[in-house]
Formats: structure tokens, sequence, C-alpha cells
């Protein structure tokens, strides 16, 4: 997370701006589609309840990207998060 309204996300190794998957995630505004980001602490089971859950940060849109193969893109989130929230998430991605 870059700010409580613009998060910066990495998709697949094999995703580039050209292919069908890249241009979906650039064009999905146009396209009528629309994004919800999802994410979780860790990806990795802590104890014997598995991965922890997953936390809704609600809807974003297309705002940039950089490099190919993972692509990185940055979304712009429709709803700000809170201050709280988005500093622990900022420690956790530090």
């Amino acid at each position: 997370m870059i700010t409580p309204t613009l998060f910066q996300w990495e998709s697949q190794n094999s995703t580039s701006t050209d292919s069908a998957v890249g241009q979906r995630y650039v064009h999905h505004a146009e396209r009528g589609t629309s994004v919800h980001l999802f994410v979780r602490e860790r990806k990795k089971a802590d104890g014997r309840l598995g991965a922890p859950p997953y936390c809704r940060l609600g809807p974003a849109t297309y705002v940039s990207h950089t490099g190919q193969r993972p692509m990185r893109i940055h979304w712009r989130l429709e709803y700000e998060l809170p201050l709280d929230v988005f500093s622990a998430w900022r420690a956790l991605t530090s």
C-alpha cells in the first residue's frame, strides 16, 4: 500500500501489458468490468487453523502500471482505508 487510497499490486510473472490478462486489468473500466481487492497478512498457515482470512479493501480502479512479467499495477481504492488499518498493513509490507 502506498497511501490509504493507492494500492500497489503485482501480477503473476507471466502477465505482460500485451497479454489478454494485462489488457483486462488496464482497460477494465472502459470494458464495463469492476475490480475488487482482497488482501491477507500472509499466505501460509499460522497454526492449525490454516491461512488467515482475506480482508476486503473494496472496489478499485486502474491508475497506472510499470514493468512486464510481472506488471506492477497501481489501483485507486474507492474507499479510503482507516488510518489504523493502513498503518497496520503498511507495517506488514515494509
